[in-house]
């Protein structure tokens, strides 16, 4: 078993792209579920989709899908639970989340993240990037995530709590900081339009 297990998010409702699953749209002849798969493959052994509907539209991707165990469509948070909780059971200790609308991530995401969990005892970290500004944004779906958090992170989804930052702020959480050309890899398709950019990126 090589850690971390990586987890996709793809549980939005994707209603900018007109309500579809976002992941599930072409870009450039290929499905953008597919770009992700490859690009995550590389960095870790396992992968889970997480998903929320009929699960069996996801057959022809060959992994294990994972639904929130939260109704209502709760966020991101409710995918991270769902994807701790799945690797618990194999008995990993970290996950890896990624976006399922962003194929560009970078190829050395794991590591970096990994790298800047060094002496954490509940390994947080999130991915960042930093402007030419140097004004940064936190990427909330792509980050590494200690399975032994997922009880604290249950409770306070049950207490309302939706935002990621809010929550990983809680427990001290670090940062891969992602900078000059990389910005770009964060790159996510929300819309027709981004899919178009997106096709011209590639």
């Amino acid at each position: 078993m090589i850690e971390p297990f990586g987890v996709i998010l793809a549980g939005g409702l994707g209603r900018r792209m007109g309500g579809i699953d976002k992941c599930l749209v072409t870009l450039n002849g290929q499905v953008l579920l597919s770009l992700v798969i490859d690009r995550l493959r590389e960095q870790v052994s396992t992968i889970a989709l997480n998903a929320n509907g009929q699960v069996d539209r996801f057959d022809g991707f060959g992994l294990t899908v994972i639904e929130d165990t939260f109704e209502g469509n709760v966020g991101p948070l409710a995918g991270i639970l769902a994807g701790m909780d799945w690797a618990a059971a194999y008995g990993a200790s970290t996950i890896v989340s990624v976006a399922s609308d962003t194929p560009f991530f970078p190829i050395d995401l794991v590591a970096r993240l990994e790298a800047e969990s060094t002496n954490m005892k509940t390994p947080l970290v999130l991915a960042v990037t930093e402007e030419a500004d140097q004004v940064r944004r936190r990427h909330p779906t792509f980050g590494l995530w200690s399975v032994s958090l997922r009880h604290d992170l249950r409770q306070s989804l049950e207490s309302g709590l939706r935002k990621v930052v809010r929550w990983t702020d809680l427990h001290d959480c670090r940062e891969a900081v992602f900078s000059g050309s990389e910005v770009e890899s964060f790159f996510n398709i929300n819309t027709p339009e981004d899919l178009v950019f997106a096709e011209q990126m590639l």
